[in-house]
């Protein structure tokens, strides 16, 4: 089922088909997948089949069971097709998120009730809608979590109490027109890495700040989103030959990725550097007391920095290829660029580092 459907719950019960109700056992959770799994002892018992979620086409049909608004309507079937899949962006409190979007009609309640092809086999997990912001019932988009995922964590929760997903060690971001522009690539295609961590599977393997990654064993990386989701569900150990784009040039790293820590930990290690400065960008700045570059004091709201986010208390400590240690340093480098010039900086915002880049106005 669902984490989110148990999570908090004192007691939980299963109510079966045939109206038996049994006392069930969380047996472990995963909030960043929204799996949990919990176990029930009784006979005459049914189990699903799973099938393959990487087999089936957009545009296919299947089925949805669950109790939509609570037990008076259980074992309620809808039917629909696949509207899309690799749905990301979704839910804002998981991590790893590659949906299965369908139209079969999904409502509160549905949580973590299956999804089914044509031929019986189970091939996602329901777990959300979206709505018009207005109603929480059903408007047509509904999303599962595809099966092949929920047996990754499945696996990992029965043998350990927890899932072993692989580590790389990076912080990544997506490349947008300004950044191609800056960068000179001819394609948004791939992720930019804007930190590495000391140490980390990524640091030993010699991958670098503003490698782009554009393959992950032989296969085209399209964005931020698969490329995490396909880290997390390596395992710890497992050999991985990363294609990227270095100061133009084509290279290929491999990296024994490592063994994610908890979240907290994830957190502390990916608390990175400092930074901030500019005029000519809509920025002023400030020398950093607490570490390197400088700090925005503040920002035009009508710049082209503020529409990528950029905000009053972030650390700008690289323009281009150079490092800023100082406002001097900020200063001689912005004399150089004139409005309409492509600019990329490297930001720390909150503990996390990324590279925004932009055209002046």
């Amino acid at each position: 089922t669902n984490n989110h459907v148990i999570e908090g719950a004192e007691e939980v019960k299963v109510v079966l088909f045939d109206k038996r109700e049994i006392d069930a056992t969380i047996v472990a959770t995963d909030p960043l997948s929204d799996i949990a799994v919990i176990q029930i002892e009784t006979d005459n018992l049914q189990e699903a089949n799973p099938g393959n979620s990487t087999n089936f086409q957009i545009g296919e049909w299947i089925v949805a069971i669950g109790s939509p608004f609570g037990l008076h309507l259980n074992h309620t079937v809808t039917a629909g097709i696949v509207s899309a899949t690799g749905r990301s962006d979704v839910i804002s409190r998981l991590n790893f998120e590659n949906f299965i979007q369908h139209d079969a009609a999904i409502n509160p309640g549905n949580s973590g009730g299956g999804l089914f092809n044509l031929y019986g086999e189970l091939i996602g997990i329901n777990t959300a809608i979206a709505t018009d912001g207005f109603s929480r019932s059903n408007a047509g988009v509904g999303f599962a979590v595809p099966i092949n995922q929920v047996m990754r964590v499945v696996e990992d929760l029965i043998d350990g109490g927890k899932v072993r997903r692989g580590f790389l060690g990076v912080t990544i971001g997506a490349i947008d027109e300004d950044m191609m522009k800056a960068l000179k690539l001819d394609s948004k295609k791939g992720v930019l890495i804007s930190f590495v961590s000391k140490d980390s599977p990524a640091d030993l393997s010699g991958l670098k700040e503003k490698d782009i990654i554009t393959s992950m064993n032989g296969i085209e990386v399209q964005n931020v989103n698969e490329l995490r989701n396909n880290v997390s569900n390596a395992k710890p150990g497992d050999v991985i030959n990363f294609g990227i784009i270095r100061d133009g040039y084509i290279k290929n790293i491999t990296v024994t990725l490592g063994l994610r820590p908890d979240q907290d930990e994830v957190v502390n290690i990916f608390s990175g550097s400092r930074s901030n400065s500019f005029d000519l960008l809509g920025l002023k700045v400030k020398s950093n007391d607490k570490g390197d570059g400088i700090v925005i004091t503040s920002i035009d709201k009508s710049s082209n920095a503020y529409e990528k986010n950029i905000r009053t208390g972030d650390i700008i400590t690289e323009i281009g290829s150079t490092i800023i240690n100082s406002v001097d340093d900020y200063n001689s480098i912005i004399e150089k660029y004139n409005s309409g010039d492509a600019i990329m900086l490297r930001i720390i915002s909150n503990g996390n580092a990324r590279y925004e880049a932009f055209e002046i106005n």
